[in-house]
Parts: C-alpha cells; sequence; structure tokens
C-alpha cells in the first residue's frame, strides 16, 4: 500500500476543478484509492464523494493507493496535486 499526506495550499480547496482533475487521474488506475480527510475516508474515483469532504485550504488531507499499479497511481496523483497547485 501507497500512502501520502498532503497539506492542501489552494486558495479554494478541493473544490470542482480540481476535484475533477484528481478523479480523472485516480480512474485511470486498477488499485483502490482513497481520500481521507477528518476521519472520513473516500473513493478517490468517485467526484460525489470528494466533493462531499469540503476540503478546504489549509487542510490536511491522506491518500492511499492499495493495488497492482498503486506506485504509478500515487506518482501521477502527486504529480497532479503539485501542477494544480493543491498542495506543496
Amino acid at each position: 500500500m501507497e500512502k501520502k499526506d498532503f497539506h492542501v495550499v489552494a486558495e479554494t480547496g478541493i473544490h470542482a476543478r480540481p476535484a475533477t482533475l484528481l478523479v480523472q487521474t485516480a480512474s485511470k488506475f486498477n488499485s483502490d484509492i482513497n481520500l481521507e480527510y477528518k476521519g472520513k475516508s473516500v473513493n478517490l474515483k468517485s467526484i460525489m464523494g470528494v466533493m462531499s469532504l469540503g476540503v478546504g485550504q489549509g487542510s490536511d488531507v491522506t491518500i492511499s493507493a492499495d493495488g497492482a499499479d498503486e506506485k504509478e497511481a500515487m506518482e501521477a496523483i502527486v504529480e497532479t496535486m503539485k501542477k494544480e497547485g493543491l498542495s506543496e
């Protein structure tokens, strides 16, 4: 299992557009990918799940990937988080 913590720095947090990009990135992989925030965990492949968390600026989240392509999945998610200015 790959697991990584992120500190959300984007002014708008993980709102509609970045959430969509994260879901699209996660959906390319077969691994189970989850986003944890404030003790709740949702499937990162579910836009409704991600939006329901209401992750704002300054939040700390944990993303975990478990499966055959977990390493590649985590690398792609880290890249998306950085490219979109969501985390440092």
